[in-house]
């Protein structure tokens, strides 16, 4: 199975954390402010987030099984052609964590990815 992903050394990250038997799909590199990156597996989706106090990085692990709900949030009319920047949000145990995207393309497909996975898993 090929993966998708934006910059090896966020691919890496994800291979070194990866549980017994797990598999990554995609890691795409988020844009803005907090997140660095998400990582999408069969079990779960990881996420960077720069945004903590100290410049210390949090790598946040979130079962599919949590997931309450899968957000795709555009700037522009999803009867549009083109959006200049897409993100996913989920909610995930009272708590929301967004990643936004140059694009919609991988939004999209990460959007797909955890709705397919929440409606296998939940």
């Amino acid at each position: 199975m090929d993966v998708a992903f934006d910059k090896q050394e966020q691919l890496e990250k994800i291979q070194a954390g990866l549980l017994q038997g797990e598999r990554i799909i995609a890691v795409y590199d988020g844009i803005g402010t907090g997140t660095g990156f998400i990582g999408l597996t069969d079990r779960r989706v990881i996420l960077q987030d720069n945004s903590f106090v100290g410049k210390k990085v949090a790598l946040t692990s979130v079962p599919y099984s949590r997931i309450n709900a899968v957000s795709f949030v555009s700037d522009k009319s999803m009867l549009g052609k083109f959006a200049s920047t897409s993100a996913v949000a989920i909610s995930a145990g009272g708590k929301d964590y967004e990643i936004e995207f140059r694009g919609d393309e991988k939004a999209r497909h990460a959007h797909d990815v955890i709705l397919w996975n929440i409606g296998t898993f939940g």
